[in-house]
Protein backbone atom coordinates (compact mmCIF):
# COMPACT_ATOMS: atom_id res chain seq x y z
CA UNK A 1 0.00 0.00 0.00
CA UNK A 2 1.31 3.15 -0.97
CA UNK A 3 1.57 5.61 2.13
CA UNK A 4 0.71 9.77 1.90
CA UNK A 5 4.07 10.25 1.80
CA UNK A 6 4.96 8.62 -0.75
CA UNK A 7 2.01 10.48 -2.88
CA UNK A 8 3.14 13.48 -1.69
CA UNK A 9 6.51 13.07 -2.74
CA UNK A 10 5.23 11.44 -6.29
CA UNK A 11 2.47 14.74 -7.18
CA UNK A 12 5.66 17.08 -5.66
CA UNK A 13 8.24 15.88 -8.52
CA UNK A 14 5.19 15.65 -10.93
CA UNK A 15 4.84 19.63 -10.37
CA UNK A 16 8.59 20.40 -10.23
CA UNK A 17 8.81 18.60 -13.57
CA UNK A 18 5.62 20.07 -14.79
CA UNK A 19 7.51 23.82 -13.57
CA UNK A 20 10.73 22.86 -15.06
CA UNK A 21 8.84 22.11 -18.63
CA UNK A 22 6.84 25.54 -19.14
CA UNK A 23 9.79 27.33 -17.28
CA UNK A 24 7.22 28.33 -14.58
CA UNK A 25 8.75 30.13 -11.82
CA UNK A 26 5.40 29.66 -9.36
CA UNK A 27 5.83 28.45 -6.11
CA UNK A 28 2.02 26.72 -5.32
CA UNK A 29 0.30 24.13 -6.97
CA UNK A 30 -2.08 26.52 -8.45
CA UNK A 31 0.18 28.89 -9.83
CA UNK A 32 2.16 25.85 -11.69
CA UNK A 33 -1.14 24.18 -13.20
CA UNK A 34 -1.96 28.10 -14.28
CA UNK A 35 1.21 28.44 -16.26
CA UNK A 36 1.21 24.79 -17.57
CA UNK A 37 -2.66 25.94 -18.62
CA UNK A 38 -1.08 29.44 -20.46
CA UNK A 39 2.20 27.53 -21.61
CA UNK A 40 -0.40 24.95 -23.74
CA UNK A 41 -2.33 27.55 -25.00
CA UNK A 42 0.64 29.41 -26.17
CA UNK A 43 1.68 26.10 -28.00
CA UNK A 44 -1.35 25.19 -29.55
CA UNK A 45 -1.90 29.25 -31.64
CA UNK A 46 1.50 29.06 -32.66
CA UNK A 47 0.47 24.96 -33.98
CA UNK A 48 -2.66 26.63 -35.31
CA UNK A 49 -0.81 29.43 -37.31
CA UNK A 50 1.69 27.03 -38.65
CA UNK A 51 -1.21 25.10 -40.15
CA UNK A 52 -3.08 28.14 -41.46
CA UNK A 53 0.49 28.91 -43.31
CA UNK A 54 0.93 25.75 -44.20
CA UNK A 55 -2.85 25.02 -45.43
CA UNK A 56 -3.04 28.98 -47.23
CA UNK A 57 0.87 28.02 -49.07
CA UNK A 58 -1.27 24.45 -50.42
CA UNK A 59 -4.26 26.63 -51.59
CA UNK A 60 -2.20 29.17 -53.63
CA UNK A 61 0.08 26.30 -54.99
CA UNK A 62 2.96 28.23 -54.02
CA UNK A 63 6.15 27.20 -54.37
CA UNK A 64 7.79 29.43 -52.11
CA UNK A 65 9.13 28.99 -48.82
CA UNK A 66 7.13 29.50 -45.62
CA UNK A 67 9.63 30.19 -42.76
CA UNK A 68 8.83 30.99 -39.41
CA UNK A 69 11.19 31.61 -36.47
CA UNK A 70 10.29 31.69 -32.43
CA UNK A 71 11.98 32.78 -29.89
CA UNK A 72 12.94 30.63 -27.45
CA UNK A 73 14.74 31.36 -24.03
CA UNK A 74 18.07 31.04 -25.44
CA UNK A 75 18.03 30.64 -28.81
CA UNK A 76 15.20 30.06 -31.95
CA UNK A 77 12.71 27.54 -33.14
CA UNK A 78 13.05 27.75 -36.34
CA UNK A 79 10.21 26.00 -38.92
CA UNK A 80 10.96 25.96 -42.85
CA UNK A 81 7.85 23.99 -45.42
CA UNK A 82 8.24 24.11 -49.19
CA UNK A 83 5.48 22.14 -50.74
CA UNK A 84 7.85 20.73 -53.78
CA UNK A 85 10.45 18.03 -53.49
CA UNK A 86 14.01 19.00 -51.56
CA UNK A 87 16.26 19.93 -54.24
CA UNK A 88 19.93 18.64 -53.42
CA UNK A 89 21.93 20.39 -50.83
CA UNK A 90 19.15 22.90 -49.66
CA UNK A 91 19.64 21.34 -46.03
CA UNK A 92 23.40 21.73 -46.62
CA UNK A 93 22.58 25.36 -47.53
CA UNK A 94 20.46 26.48 -44.42
CA UNK A 95 22.79 24.52 -41.78
CA UNK A 96 25.72 26.98 -43.57
CA UNK A 97 23.75 30.00 -43.19
CA UNK A 98 23.31 29.18 -39.68
CA UNK A 99 27.01 28.55 -39.45
CA UNK A 100 27.30 32.10 -40.76
CA UNK A 101 25.32 34.07 -38.47
CA UNK A 102 26.59 32.01 -35.25
CA UNK A 103 23.58 30.09 -34.62
CA UNK A 104 24.59 26.44 -33.18
CA UNK A 105 21.88 23.94 -33.79
CA UNK A 106 21.23 22.22 -31.07
CA UNK A 107 18.76 19.36 -32.50
CA UNK A 108 16.81 19.47 -35.76
CA UNK A 109 14.57 17.14 -37.70
CA UNK A 110 14.05 17.20 -41.44
CA UNK A 111 12.49 15.54 -44.11
CA UNK A 112 12.57 15.36 -47.93
CA UNK A 113 9.76 13.32 -49.18
CA UNK A 114 7.74 15.04 -51.44
CA UNK A 115 8.13 18.25 -49.58
CA UNK A 116 10.68 19.70 -47.47
CA UNK A 117 10.09 20.50 -43.90
CA UNK A 118 12.48 21.58 -41.47
CA UNK A 119 12.29 22.08 -37.67
CA UNK A 120 15.60 23.13 -35.95
CA UNK A 121 16.36 24.57 -32.40
CA UNK A 122 19.06 26.46 -32.54
CA UNK A 123 21.26 28.77 -29.92
CA UNK A 124 23.31 31.92 -30.32
CA UNK A 125 26.87 31.33 -29.86
CA UNK A 126 27.23 34.91 -28.75
CA UNK A 127 24.12 35.89 -26.85
CA UNK A 128 21.87 38.93 -28.11
CA UNK A 129 23.64 39.15 -31.38
CA UNK A 130 21.16 38.11 -33.78
CA UNK A 131 16.84 38.31 -33.32
CA UNK A 132 14.56 36.38 -34.93
CA UNK A 133 14.34 38.33 -38.22
CA UNK A 134 17.70 37.90 -38.74
CA UNK A 135 17.27 34.15 -38.74
CA UNK A 136 14.27 33.95 -40.87
CA UNK A 137 16.45 36.01 -44.02
CA UNK A 138 19.35 34.17 -43.25
CA UNK A 139 17.41 30.78 -44.03
CA UNK A 140 15.32 32.88 -46.81
CA UNK A 141 18.40 33.09 -48.54
CA UNK A 142 19.86 30.46 -48.29
CA UNK A 143 16.85 28.81 -49.62
CA UNK A 144 17.07 31.39 -52.72
CA UNK A 145 20.92 30.73 -53.13
CA UNK A 146 20.91 27.23 -53.24
CA UNK A 147 22.08 25.62 -56.32
CA UNK A 148 19.32 23.65 -57.79
CA UNK A 149 16.29 26.43 -56.33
Amino acid sequence: MVSREQKRGVLHEKLHILRSVTHSHAGDKMSIIADASSYIKDLQQKIAKLNQEIASAQHANVCQPLVSVGVLDKGFLINVFMDKSCPPGLLASILEAFDEIGLTVLEARATCAGSFRLEAVGEEEDEGLIDAHAVEQAVVQAIKNCPTN
